[in-house]
């Protein structure tokens, strides 16, 4: 599969200390979206599962569960199911992130995309709209984007508890990288500032 980036610890992802896997490929497109070098199939790093599994693993006891971004975690379920049972197996909780609608992904009625939905425990589900931008919720982009709670694994309560937030960090080669959600534009502005003009910033 092809593998944008993974953070092993982060709290800018959802509820507790997470892992994060950014998938690379996304045929949605919406418009306004932040993270449009995630779009490119082509790119990105292709990693086997097992090697994805790897990488948690050395967490995995840290870790109360792992999120999956992307791009768009479901053209590449079958891989990121064996993530997700991996992870499961090791009773920690699955978020997985989605531009189709739960209704759709339930329609198109694929083993993979039915496996990989069996193994989440929270789906966020939607496209971004870029007319119904919002971040007054946890973790979403616009208003029709919604949670679909498919366990007990992690409660309402618990997402809904959760405070939007970046986190910045700067690798060894200058990069500026930054994940998490909230106001983008003040963001941008805070990072301008920082940076200078002189190094990349991406934007996850």
């Amino acid at each position: 599969m092809q593998i944008y980036r993974i953070v092993k610890k982060t709290k800018a992802e959802g509820p507790g200390l997470r892992a994060c896997i950014w998938v690379q490929g996304c045929k949605h497109r919406c418009r306004g979206c932040f993270a449009t070098h995630l779009w490119d199939y082509d790119a990105g790093h292709n990693m086997s599962a097992e090697a994805v599994i790897e990488e948690i693993a050395s967490v995995i006891h840290k870790i109360e569960g792992i999120t999956l971004l992307g791009g768009e975690p479901m053209d590449q379920a079958a891989e990121l199911s064996e993530v997700a049972q991996y992870v499961r197996e090791h009773g920690k909780n699955v978020i997985t992130f989605t531009g189709y609608t739960y209704e759709r992904l339930l329609d198109m009625n694929r083993p993979e995309i039915n496996r990989l939905i069996e193994l989440t425990d929270v789906l966020a589900d939607g496209p971004y709209v870029e007319e119904m931008r919002s971040f007054h919720r946890p973790l979403l982009g616009s208003d029709n984007q919604r949670f679909i709670y498919l366990s007990d694994r992690i409660s309402a309560e618990e997402i809904n508890g959760y405070k939007n937030r970046f986190e910045i960090r700067v690798d060894t080669d200058g990069r500026v990288c930054v994940n998490g959600m909230g106001n983008i534009d003040k963001l941008k502005k805070v990072l301008e500032g920082y940076d200078g003009g002189h190094n990349e910033i991406t934007n996850i």
